[in-house]
């Protein structure tokens, strides 16, 4: 391995095995989704895969997704074949669970192997520091921040999904668009669409850049593109490298005229504005204030039996499901698509007046990955970590980002936490998010402690104002709140969506914050630049 990243292969051994010793964690129902795509995907032909429904949890993810699980079900047999029956509903032996650990544990070093290619490259953007300490190194940190972080091994090695190499196929396009190989970059993007298509949200960012920077070959003084600079060759190029992913990946049902059924499945719009649990983002203030609103109304008698009757249905019980606001508007889908693509607008049309090379593109992909998760529809809590990934990366090189990295990266894990309501992995969850956190302002420090000049006489966290500083501190009494307070008080046990309520309204207020403020950083006059 290359000098400057001697220390990677400790790193990759002291977490693989801490994700190791989780494999008996708890477990959500996703494991269950997965293994039935095993079996779905192990047993059927093709031409019913997207058919299937013998369980609720029917296969909803792009082709190259269900192939990549046949491909692991072939291996699966030789554990238990019984997790490829499709009518062993809720299957989960011990063999099964290990093998299921442990495939997400092996796919991980796609992650893994793209960290280190874009530690590698900032290496070589920011000068090795051979004279510096290992915790002084921009590209050994954000090594420790990317395969330690905090979301995924929570997601992945307790919770259970595959986010892991995933994020390592967006990782490795963004490495490829950093060191100039454009083609390899949307290469693996678009390979990475046909896995999942929520990477959808970041796709005008890659389109925009890729267009305007690669397609388009000159600019005017003024910054402005010149038309006449189009590159036909390029943009065929281009145009054929996604169209032959998509090709390969969506061509066999649309020979079997399957596309309509695939594209249902990708795509429902029966599952409710927001996700089980509520992701810290504008919905979840716009739903507390409907719910505080309906809280009043029944208190003083200001309610029809109908809308007392919905109130009482709650929508914070923790299912997926379809509801109706109270005193509020209720949103439909178009709303939050609308609102999801204004927001993301100005980014979009300041990335192409000024492209600014790969780091301008970096920052828009932020800022689109965060307008769909402050504004789409049904938003998992999980897709905030398509934001603090690509963060952590502008982290490293400036200490505005580093700031809103501080705020974004603390509230949107804390943000995880209900994702796990077991109380045997409550230590787990707290020791891991503290020492990663703890991690990610020490990092911080070292690498931007000579350019940070704070006017702020009273005390602080690292980075942050005094009120930044007190909002996170504010997580520690919300998390005894919820965990201890609001049990042993017999008066707030009629409240049971409470603790729910308040964690996700909490954490979208510093989420909302952080969005903003990475916008007026993009934005602002340079910004980006």
């Amino acid at each position: 391995m290359a000098a400057p990243m001697e220390h990677f292969v400790p790193l990759v051994v002291f977490v693989s095995t801490l994700k190791v010793l989780l494999i008996p964690a708890y477990r959500s129902t996703d494991f269950e989704v997965h293994r039935n795509w095993l079996a779905i995907t192990h047993s059927l032909p093709i031409s019913k895969w997207y058919f299937e429904d013998t369980s609720e949890w029917t296969l909803d993810y792009p082709p190259f997704f269900a192939w990549f699980e046949f491909g692991l079900s072939q291996v699966a047999k030789f554990f238990d074949p019984g997790m490829l029956d499709v009518a062993n509903l809720n299957y989960a032996s011990p063999a099964t669970v290990i093998f299921q650990r442990l495939s997400v544990i092996i796919t991980d070093l796609v992650f893994i192997y793209a960290a280190k290619e874009y530690c590698l490259s900032l290496s070589k953007r920011t000068g090795r520091r051979e004279y510096a300490q290992l915790l002084e190194k921009p590209h050994f940190l954000l090594a420790v921040l990317l395969v330690c972080n905090f979301g995924l091994i929570l997601l992945d090695h307790i919770h259970f999904q595959y986010n892991g190499f995933l994020f390592g196929l967006m990782l490795l396009s963004i490495t490829r668009i950093t060191e100039g190989r454009n083609l390899e970059g949307a290469f693996w993007f678009a390979v990475l669409l046909n896995f999942k298509h929520i990477y959808l949200y970041v796709a005008p960012a890659y389109f925009i850049y890729l267009l305007r920077s690669y397609c388009f070959t000159r600019s005017n003084p003024d910054g402005g593109v010149q038309w006449t600079s189009l590159s036909p060759l390029r943009l065929v190029g281009l145009g054929g490298i996604v169209i032959s992913v998509f090709a390969a990946s969506f061509g066999p049902f649309i020979a079997m005229g399957q596309l309509p059924q695939v594209l249902t499945r990708l795509f429902p719009f029966k599952r409710g504005l927001c996700h089980s649990y509520w992701a810290p983002n504008f919905w979840a203030l716009y739903n507390m204030l409907d719910k505080m609103a309906s809280m009043t109304g029944e208190r003083f008698n200001l309610l029809s039996d109908e809308s007392l009757e919905k109130s009482q249905a709650s929508m914070t019980g923790g299912l997926v499901q379809e509801f109706h606001h109270i005193f509020l508007p209720s949103v439909p889908a178009i709303a939050t698509l609308v609102l999801t693509a204004l927001t993301a607008l100005p980014s979009l049309l300041h990335l192409w007046r000024y492209p600014s090379g790969p780091k301008g593109f970096l920052r828009c992909l932020v800022l689109c990955a965060y307008s769909s998760f402050m504004f789409g529809y049904h938003v998992h809590e999980k897709a905030i970590l398509l934001v603090i990934i690509p963060l952590s990366l502008l982290a490293m090189e400036s200490l505005k980002d580093a700031q809103v990295f501080l705020i974004g990266s603390t509230v949107g894990h804390y943000s995880l936490f209900p994702l796990l309501f077991t109380q045997n992995e409550t230590p787990i969850k707290v020791c891991l998010m503290l020492a990663f956190t703890i991690f990610t302002f020490i990092s911080t420090t070292n690498i931007h402690r000579y350019s940070a000049k704070s006017a702020f006489l009273l005390p602080r966290l690292p980075h942050l104002s005094p009120v930044e500083s007190l909002y996170l501190l504010g997580l520690v009494p919300l998390f005894i709140y919820k965990n201890l307070i609001h049990g042993m008080v017999p008066a707030l046990q009629r409240y049971e969506f409470l603790p729910l309520m308040l964690t996700s309204a909490y954490c979208a207020l510093g989420v909302s914050y952080a969005w903003l403020k990475f916008n007026i950083i993009t934005l602002g006059r340079g910004g980006g630049r």
